[in-house]
């Protein structure tokens, strides 16, 4: 898939999911995003998986709130149309941590990159209902509302 494709795509998931324009640079903003949120999430897993007596990360350990799971259910909805998970899973890596993940979690990664991908354009646009293209200011204060949460 080329980079061009991609692109587009994820406009068009930024546009469905809450009205929002993007360009290139928040791409690059929105990897960043993902992958530290997802290693954020890993890192807690693996916690509450040691906690457990385990030495293998499973999906039952991942902290994912209600809120969450209702954006990876939605994402998965919106995707059937747009079709951004092959870019995800390619995106959404596993990072190393303490302790190995079990398939289903690898296998979950694409999803949950998604669920986070769609709470944050949600957020930046109840962070002020009239935006219509982020800058940076308002990516940063979507990111410390995460970095507070996750």
């Amino acid at each position: 898939m080329t980079v061009i494709a991609g692109i587009s795509r994820f406009e068009r998931l930024f546009r469905q999911a809450a009205g929002l324009d993007i360009d290139k640079n928040d791409l690059r903003r929105h990897d960043e995003f993902v992958n530290r949120k997802i290693h954020d999430l890993l890192q807690r897993a693996c916690a509450i998986a040691k906690a457990n007596g385990r030495d293998v990360v499973l999906p039952c350990d991942l902290p994912v709130t209600g809120g969450l799971q209702h954006c990876i259910h939605e994402f998965r909805a919106l995707d059937e149309d747009v079709e951004v998970r092959p870019i995800l899973d390619q995106l959404a890596k596993l990072p190393q941590l303490e302790l190995a993940f079990s398939d289903e979690v690898a296998d979950g990664l694409p999803d949950l990159a998604g669920g986070l991908t769609f709470a944050l354009a949600r957020s930046l646009k109840i962070v002020d209902p009239d935006l219509k293209n982020p800058r940076t200011a308002e990516w940063d204060r979507a990111f410390a509302l995460f970095d507070l949460l996750i």
